[in-house]
């Protein structure tokens, strides 16, 4: 029978042993060393100069003094002298120092935090996982960064997310309150979609881009081609609203063909262009005038002109071009006048378009 325990090389009390205490003493002096396993350092190679009672620490290798041969052993400071305390394999230490948590696995100590994590089926950090969303953080920042060539790395990042077939939805879903505000990627195609919505379930795209051949649409951006459909008689010096009561196209519903004018939707800056046809009314000596004008009231700085030269029916034309910056409800019309003797511009080729460019 021997004369310890298997584990731990407790002493065992013998029969009839004399000074019992002894031995039962030298157990417990072993299990306070033992049992909680806590270290000040793993570092050190020579003892310590003024160590305090309990003190331990696993000695590094190549130790000397009075560590020398201990090498990766637990060393205890208990009555005045070092006791040695050889590890086993799956002892565990908590490092004080380094917060460190190591395991002796028969050879060395090592870190218990494994270094790959593989085939996790769950992983909450700050919040818990569940089975629909098997990743999840709570969290006031992330940071990925690269890793640089000095640590062998190539200095580059790329963050890869992959779907399986073109007709499925890769992106980013953006939320306030857990309310779907915005979804950024590839929905239904592989075209690039920036889709926002008010109440996470009507959905407006904002930008697609053709993954094709990289064109860029703005399905919603507010843009009009609007055109007059009968002659617009307009008196010698009478500027005159345009009737311009058709469109050719109208995204967003921004012109107004009832009023014969644009509403901007939002504030932003418009560019706007007109096309004024002359059609003769008794003499093509009229000399013809356009304008676009802001609010029915102020003309468009830059939007005005005159062809003042002897006119061609339904062929002479005015064109007129600007950009402005409008408030959202703000009104853009078509004038237009003559000098001279009157006139009309002409149906169908009479015509005002524009869109917002910013």
């Amino acid at each position: 029978m021997s004369d310890t325990t298997a584990l731990l090389a407790l002493p065992f009390i013998m029969a009839a042993q004399a000074q019992k205490h002894v031995t039962h003493n030298e157990a417990l002096r072993l299990l306070d060393g033992l049992v909680q396993l806590s270290v000040k350092d793993r570092d050190l190679t020579a003892p310590p100069a003024s160590p305090a009672d309990g003190d331990r620490y696993i000695v590094a290798s190549g130790a000397t003094g009075v560590w020398a041969g201990w090498d990766l052993n637990i060393t205890l400071w208990v009555d005045g002298a070092w006791l040695r305390l050889p590890p086993r394999s799956g002892w565990r230490a908590w490092v004080e120092d380094e917060g460190l948590l190591l395991v002796y696995n028969g050879s060395a100590w090592v870190g218990t935090t494994p270094a790959t994590l593989q085939n996790l089926a769950l992983l909450g950090l700050g919040t818990t996982a569940d089975a629909a969303n098997p990743f999840s953080a709570k969290l006031n920042a992330a940071l990925w960064t690269a890793k640089t060539i000095a640590e062998g790395g190539t200095g580059d990042l790329f963050y890869t997310m992959n779907k399986e077939a073109a007709g499925d939805d890769l992106g980013l879903t953006l939320q306030t309150g857990y309310v779907t505000k915005a979804l950024v990627g590839l929905f239904g195609s592989d075209k690039f979609r920036l889709a926002v919505s008010a109440d996470g379930s009507t959905f407006f795209d904002g930008l697609i881009v053709d993954n094709t051949n990289g064109i860029v649409d703005q399905p919603r951006l507010p843009r009009f081609k609007g055109y007059t459909n009968y002659d617009n008689y307009v008196a010698v010096d009478t500027w005159t609203k345009i009737g311009i009561n058709n469109t050719d196209y109208n995204d967003q519903g921004a012109f107004d063909a009832a009023n014969n004018r644009f509403v901007a939707p939002v504030a932003g800056t418009y560019l706007f262009g007109a096309a004024l046809m002359y059609k003769v009314n008794s003499s093509t000596t009229a000399r013809m005038r356009g304008r676009l004008v802001l609010n029915g009231s102020t003309e468009i700085r830059g939007a005005r002109g005159e062809i003042s030269g002897t006119h061609v029916s339904e062929a002479t034309t005015l064109w007129l071009q600007t950009m402005v910056t409008l408030n959202a409800g703000n009104t853009v019309e078509l004038q237009g006048t003559f000098r001279v003797a009157d006139g009309y511009f002409s149906a169908d080729h009479t015509s005002f378009w524009g869109c917002k460019v910013g």
